[in-house]
């Protein structure tokens, strides 16, 4: 079993930023490859924001490339996304996600997610 526990988020003015970060309760070296995110607006499907590898092989969602930054720590099992230029359109719950693929990691089916949070952008 892995727990992930997401950090960060809360109210910014479009424009602004905000950082995310994610630790995962046990080591992903030999369980799970691949951590990321993935935000969902109540009533919407899922949408795949970024993801990154071990060997930091990163893939980002078309609507936040050139503003968000994934980044990871292997030796600290953590995840961090920094997110820039945020617009009303970011506004959703993010979840830390992780899993052996990549793509189950952007389509928000992971083997494991975190609880997640909130984060609103005001126009």
């Amino acid at each position: 079993q892995v727990e992930l526990v997401e950090t960060g988020g809360g109210s910014v003015q479009a424009g602004g930023s905000l950082r995310l970060s994610c630790g995962a309760s046990r080591s992903t070296r030999t369980l799970y490859y691949y951590m990321g995110w993935f935000r969902q607006v109540p009533g919407k499907d899922p949408e795949g924001v970024a993801v990154i590898g071990r060997n930091r092989w990163t893939r980002y969602g078309d609507s936040v490339k050139g503003r968000f930054t994934i980044s990871n720590d292997n030796d600290k099992n953590t995840v961090d996304l920094q997110m820039d230029s945020l617009k009303p359109e970011d506004s959703a719950v993010y979840y830390c996600a992780a899993d052996p693929k990549f793509s189950p990691v952007l389509n928000g089916t992971p083997a494991y997610r975190g609880q997640g949070t909130q984060v609103t952008v005001s126009s």
